[in-house]
């Protein structure tokens, strides 16, 4: 199986580096700066090109760029009737149809981070193809590297997708909320590291809604408005503070 990577970002760079691992050929590296896609491409062996209208024929072609970015970049290409996929969680699959007669997705549940390597073996992978022969041509592809591997259609990908942003994105900027409120008051974002740490191993073992708690959950109006008070210079944070109180009492008395 020889493959080839569009996109030099950081699902693009840990793909590569995790099938190398595994030992499948990469043939190329395409970026459109060709100083990022021969960074790359050294670390796997592969050849840099920064022309995807030169790029050659690969069994698989994984297209790892920005959502808004795919179809322009990919009017040029030239893929024949190889497999092309992309790595989008909220894109449909049917948005390569165009490119290629054998298409699909690679969708890694996971965040990514050039400083921090990946466990792949224990990472979700959801795939889909627009046929049996290519829908196994993509397990055999994902089981190279995880032991988590789904078959998902473009629907529940996205609501996967859309579960992920919250659980991560939305946490982690809760997490840098936190950062600069103990930032402002000469405290250390150390301090909350324990808590933190407890908090998400809580939702191993029991299910979130039953592991909420705080002023929100039991609706203590007293200590909500101290904290709004508190809030008063920083009017985004009190909405913010404010939204999230309503909805948690609502969500966990449902």
């Amino acid at each position: 199986m020889k493959i080839s990577i569009i996109g030099t970002g950081r699902v693009a760079t840990h793909l590569a580096l995790a099938f190398y691992k595994a030992g499948i050929t990469i043939v190329e590296i395409f970026g459109r700066t060709p100083e990022k896609a021969q960074i790359l491409a050294q670390k796997v062996n592969a050849s840099p090109i920064s022309n995807i209208a030169q790029m050659s024929q690969a069994d698989i072609f994984i297209c790892s760029v920005k959502d808004d970015a795919l179809e322009t970049l990919l009017q040029k290409s030239n893929f024949k009737n190889s497999l092309v996929v992309h790595t989008a969680g909220s894109l449909d699959m049917d948005i390569l149809q165009n490119f290629s007669e054998n298409i699909g997705v690679f969708y890694p549940l996971q965040t990514f981070s050039f400083e921090k390597e990946i466990n792949w073996e224990n990472t979700p992978l959801f795939i889909e193809a627009n046929s049996d022969k290519n829908l196994k041509e993509l397990t055999k592809l994902a089981n190279k590297i995880s032991k988590k591997v789904t078959v998902c259609s473009s629907e529940n990908r996205r609501n996967i997708h859309i579960s992920a942003v919250f659980v991560c994105n939305f946490a982690n900027h809760m997490y840098a909320i936190g950062e600069k409120l103990m930032q402002d008051a000469n405290l250390s974002f150390d301090m909350l590291l324990p808590l933190i740490n407890e908090t998400s191993k809580k939702v191993n073992t029991v299910s979130p809604k039953l592991a909420q708690t705080g002023p929100a959950v039991r609706y203590d109006r007293n200590v909500i408005d101290k904290h709004l008070a508190a809030l008063s210079n920083e009017p985004n944070l009190q909405e913010i503070y404010q939204l999230l109180t309503e909805n948690i009492h609502k969500f966990v008395t449902e």
